[in-house]
């Protein structure tokens, strides 16, 4: 099971409080009138899908009921970070690179 700190709470949580909403740092088109059907049918249904380091959109349901981000490692699904929306994340995606372990704090912090 998972614990997850929300940045809005301040609180580590059990994963059961939240649910992953998908992908995080999609940009909605400015204009999506102006989208040809297939820019919207991009923007809609097509997300990457790394093995690795992923930051994820998740909601805190039971809980603050806020959105936040999370960086995860979906090959551990170790948390190495929590951060509200229009924060940008402080450990950033290492393609080809093994997964490796990290220290986490209460926070979901790397220490």
């Amino acid at each position: 099971m998972l614990h997850i700190f929300c940045p809005h709470c301040g609180e580590l949580r059990s994963e059961e409080e939240f649910h992953a909403s998908g992908q995080a740092h999609i940009a909605r088109p400015l204009d999506p009138n102006s989208c040809t059907d297939e820019e919207w049918g991009t923007y809609m249904f097509f997300r990457d899908n790394l093995r690795g380091i992923h930051h994820e959109l998740w909601d805190h349901v039971a809980g603050c009921r806020q959105y936040f981000n999370v960086t995860r490692n979906t090959e551990t699904y170790e948390i190495l970070e929590t951060y509200k929306i229009g924060e940008q994340p402080k450990v950033t995606a290492r393609e080809n690179t093994p997964a490796t372990s990290a220290a986490v704090n209460e926070r979901g912090e790397n220490v």
